[in-house]
């Protein structure tokens, strides 16, 4: 290709990858980015395919090949982890993961030599951590979150194991997930190639379900089983990490296991404070004054700085902001008199149902509804409508309002009245 037509590759895969609703702003260290993960003929394939879930035929007939041709490339872009390739009732499907949480993680989540990964690390330090408009948007532009937190199960009461959601314990998802791998952490893998990694553990990202099937398949996970992941999970525990995973209710497809230097979304936390770059855990901590020995261990332990010491008079007392704080339940894990306590929070911490639901949820609130509704291919796919439909249908009255409002069509008018 000239160096005209391979910049038009990558800038019409940066236009297809910000379809998502967690999007790709534009900037140099992007375009250097796109550049290692991507062949120029990759990324002119890639920028041709759905954001929706397609098969090979709706591929090959995309790129004007025959389905043997379309197959063979398919797989080679999932041997790269850049595609998914999962397996219905219906055969085998294919998915363009969004970058984050995506191939960009992907792509530090084995050690491997067919990228420079060193050079991959420094350029998500900058595109990320430097520049931060990915982040911003990634974290910031939506009221629903990509990711949750997990509180650590462990240290809650007898009485606030009566209240817990199945879908609020980590261990659930660990016990009811159809596959289980395991990867290197993204974050301190990336802080690594700076010099900039901490000492917690590495082989400790945690996938589910198809996507971690998919993973597993092309060699960026190793599977596990229950007991292991479980192992796994208070080890995350005992090396005070949070758990972050993806804000759904069912058919969750990651755990993060996040320390506060190296990890995005916690880093966010602590630069942001009060805007929450994922949604809290429903519990919140206190303390017992009365037995507080003010150690202040708890604040050295906080991942995102929500505990603070604050003067009154003439002593120093330990405050927890609940503005800030996520509710993961490390402080009180760490506390050596047992004094810091978990309560339920006031306010009611919505989750969605599933992906669909919060990828809808987030289109509307970043004014991309259309992206779904008209994507490519996806009018061919009645799954894929019924899918979007469904969930706009779910929604709040003010979403689905908002939902009407931005597509200004009869037909989507006429049944969310229907449905009224």
């Amino acid at each position: 290709m000239s160096h005209i037509s391979a910049k038009n590759a990558y800038k019409s895969l940066e236009e297809r990858l910000n379809k998502f609703p967690q999007g790709v702003p534009p900037s140099k260290t992007l375009y250097d980015i796109l550049k290692v993960l991507f062949t120029e003929r990759e990324a002119t394939l890639v920028a041709q395919l759905p954001i929706r879930p397609f098969r090979v035929k709706a591929a090959a007939k995309i790129w004007s090949v025959s389905d043997s041709e379309a197959l063979k490339i398919l797989d080679s872009l999932a041997a790269k982890a850049i595609l998914l390739d999962l397996e219905d009732d219906k055969g085998k499907k294919y998915i363009l993961p969004p970058p984050m949480a995506g191939f960009f993680e992907f792509a530090l989540m084995r050690t491997r030599n067919d990228i420079d990964q060193k050079l991959l690390g420094e350029l998500y330090y900058q595109y990320m951590n430097v520049e931060e408009d990915f982040i911003k948007d990634l974290f910031y532009s939506a009221e629903t979150k990509l990711g949750r937190v997990y509180v650590q199960e462990e240290v809650l009461t007898n009485d606030d194991e009566i209240t817990i959601l199945d879908y609020e314990r980590a261990t659930h998802i660990i016990e009811t997930a159809s596959h289980i791998g395991v990867s290197m952490c993204y974050c301190r893998h990336k802080m690594e190639h700076v010099g900039k990694a901490c000492d917690a553990p590495m082989d400790i990202c945690m996938t589910f379900n198809n996507t971690a099937n998919s993973l597993i398949k092309n060699n960026f996970a190793r599977r596990i089983d229950v007991s292991e992941c479980k192992e796994l999970l208070h080890q995350a525990y005992e090396s005070n990490l949070v758990q972050c995973g993806e804000n759904v209710q069912k058919g969750v497809n990651f755990i993060c296991n996040c320390c506060g230097c190296c990890c995005e979304a916690l880093v966010a936390a602590r630069e942001y404070g009060s805007l929450q770059p994922v949604a809290t855990s429903s519990f919140i901590p206190y303390i017992d004054y009365d037995e507080c020995i003010n150690c202040k261990k708890c604040l050295n332990t906080c991942p995102i700085y929500s505990i603070v010491e604050v003067k009154e008079l003439d002593k120093t007392t330990i405050k927890i902001d609940e503005d800030i704080c996520l509710g993961c339940g490390v402080c009180a894990r760490s506390c050596p008199k047992k004094c810091i306590h978990l309560k339920k929070r006031k306010e009611k911490i919505i989750t969605p149902a599933s992906s669909a639901h919060r990828v809808v949820l987030m289109a509307i609130e970043k004014g991309q509804l259309q992206n779904l509704i008209f994507d490519k291919g996806a009018l061919h796919s009645h799954r894929a409508m019924a899918s979007i439909l469904s969930s706009i249908l779910k929604l709040s009255p003010i979403h689905k309002a908002m939902a009407s409002d931005q597509m200004k069509s009869i037909y989507l008018d006429r049944l969310l009245r229907v449905k009224k």
